[in-house]
């Protein structure tokens, strides 16, 4: 029996998913700059006018992968707040893992390291505010409704808490060593973060 032909949308979409997971292994593991447009190619096996036609350039390929890798990273998180009984737990729970995520040396090198050079500061943080902003808008909001956040505006409060999130993802990155910087990053955070609850009256 013939095999049935694929349709246009799906052999677009299965170059777009080679080009990613090629793309991917070769920045983790060689960083952007050392990685030409023709060794992804290769290793994705299709041609350079696909890289083109699909993501304009390499770093429009590059821009993608860090979204992957940025939506995977939120998708965790937002498990670890599904599985927790309360916000302040919930909260608690997903700064450990976001912390633990930082880690792994795939983020490390594309979207602590190489994300910020490649797509500038101003992309980068909005990166982040597109993914971990709503997270730490609903954490606080459930925080609010359970009668435990503090008086003010959740919005400034959420980009607030995600900025302090943020810088600390980056020192835990670039410390000479990273095991040891993760616990006292995430001790610092707590610390700020607990200003921000209250007792229940």
């Amino acid at each position: 029996m013939p095999t049935p032909r694929r349709s246009q949308t799906e052999r677009s979409q299965s170059t777009q998913t080679a080009l990613i997971t090629a793309a991917r292994r070769l920045f983790a593991e060689q960083g952007y700059a050392a990685v030409p447009a023709d060794e992804i190619v290769r290793a994705a096996g299709v041609t350079r006018g696909a890289l083109y036609h699909h993501f304009g350039d390499k770093q429009g390929l590059f821009r993608a992968v860090v979204e992957q890798v940025e939506t995977e990273i939120t998708a965790e998180l937002q498990a670890v707040l599904r599985a927790a009984d309360d916000p302040w737990t919930a909260a608690l729970s997903a700064l450990s893992r976001f912390l633990d995520l930082c880690l792994r040396p795939e983020v490390v090198r594309i979207s602590l390291t190489d994300a910020i050079t490649v797509l500038g500061w101003q992309e980068w943080r909005e990166l982040e505010n597109r993914y971990g902003l709503g997270l730490i808008t609903e954490l606080l909001e459930a925080a609010a409704a359970d009668g435990r956040l503090i008086e003010g505006p959740i919005p400034e409060l959420a980009q607030l808490v995600l900025s302090a999130c943020a810088e600390a993802a980056l020192m835990i990155a670039h410390a000479e060593d990273p095991d040891a910087a993760k616990p006292k990053a995430l001790q610092a955070l707590v610390a700020l973060l607990s200003g921000l609850v209250k007792d229940r009256v």
